[in-house]
């Protein structure tokens, strides 16, 4: 009889990935940051476990969107007073923080639990082509590869 092998906590492994946001749509762009936060592209991935990667994203002010969703799509925040309820369109959120319009894709593509906000800390946006993560030395990421992730499984 074949049983299912569960990887453990300790044994999870985690690597650098960076993808380059310029040019791409933030949906697809998301997806992808998503599938690696949560490790699915791994062989041994375990639904329960936090066996995702780290993912820096840079030139996230160089992001598109298409049709006219730069002025339909809306961001929300509350300041949490009566009245506080604040709303921006994407071409806004883009002139004055365009890191938050991937993480906000991002995390909506996450799961709403525990882990899913475990994951998303996992998840680093810069605006521009720096970032401060050449230590870990990540390793870059292109679309066409990523494709190719999502066509073996």
């Amino acid at each position: 009889m074949k049983t299912t092998q569960f990887i453990r906590k300790e044994d999870a492994t985690n690597n650098w990935y960076l993808l380059d946001a310029e040019g791409l749509t933030v949906g697809r762009l998301a997806s992808m940051a998503a599938l690696l936060l949560r490790g699915k592209h791994r062989p041994d991935f375990t639904p329960h476990i936090d066996m995702g990667d780290h993912v820096i994203v840079i030139n996230a002010s160089k992001v598109e969107f298409t049709g006219n969703k730069w002025q339909s799509q809306k961001y929300y925040r509350h300041s949490g007073y009566m009245g506080g309820l604040r709303e921006e369109t994407a071409a806004e959120l883009l002139e004055k923080y365009p890191e938050r319009i991937i993480e906000a894709a991002v995390q909506g593509m996450l799961p709403k639990t525990k882990l899913g906000r475990k994951l998303v800390k996992k998840l680093r946006v810069y605006a521009g082509p720096e970032h401060r993560h050449e230590a870990q030395m990540p390793a870059a990421i292109e679309v066409s590869e990523m494709k190719f992730i999502k066509a073996v499984k």
